[in-house]
């Protein structure tokens, strides 16, 4: 039976995808992720356009670190991502800061983070919700899906589908990649760093 409702719910998501691209007239921009840092003995991310560009990178060295700073190629900072442990058990909040962070006490961080308890509100396919605000009750975005098998969707307010991750295959279907290199598809008009920036939040919470 949860297979099934798996099956329906991609097939659901998938023909959402579809419309929204004959609505909004545009072509959704799909983004290479490779899940290795191109540094030496790094960790990190790897992202390149359709044209082979490298448009982001992300380098951390090894262990779990309390920073990930998401750069463009050229290795320019663009958005950070802070853990900060509430209460210590219970709830895990990842702050999202413009730039790179000197003083985390003079910047206000442009979004918050926090991994779905199921404890508290059963939703097996719910994944997190991202809040402009800390405080806000009312989430901006929502993450569906499995990030262990690469397969979500991050919803708006709306239920409108703005970025997915997928698993990447060959262009006959025959071959996967594995989960260490997988797509991003990308909205028009939605935010290629704020989507490459909520991969870097789910890695963080599920890896």
């Amino acid at each position: 039976m949860k297979l099934f409702l798996k099956s329906i719910s991609r097939r659901v998501h998938e023909n959402h995808h579809e419309q929204e691209c004959k609505s909004t007239g545009g072509a959704w921009q799909s983004l290479t992720v490779w899940r290795k840092s191109l540094v030496l003995k790094c960790n990190g991310f790897t992202v390149i356009d359709s044209n082979g560009n490298l448009i982001f990178r992300v380098d951390n060295y090894p262990g779990r670190p309390e920073e990930v700073v998401l750069m463009d190629g050229s290795g320019k900072p663009l958005l950070t991502i802070c853990r900060r442990n509430k209460f210590r058990v219970l709830v895990d909040n990842w702050l999202v800061y413009e730039g790179e962070m000197n003083d985390s006490s003079s910047k206000k961080p442009i979004c918050c983070a926090r991994k779905h308890l199921t404890i508290l509100q059963p939703s097996a396919n719910v994944l997190a919700h991202v809040y402009y605000r800390p405080s806000d009750k009312r989430y901006a975005y929502v993450i569906e899906g499995s990030y262990v098998n690469r397969s979500c969707w991050v919803l708006d307010e709306s239920r409108r589908v703005v970025a997915e991750i997928k698993k990447k295959e060959s262009v006959n279907g025959d071959v996967s990649f594995g989960a260490e290199v997988f797509l991003l598809i990308v909205r028009p008009g939605f935010s290629h760093n704020f989507a490459m920036v909520i991969v870097l939040l789910l890695d963080q919470m599920f890896s």
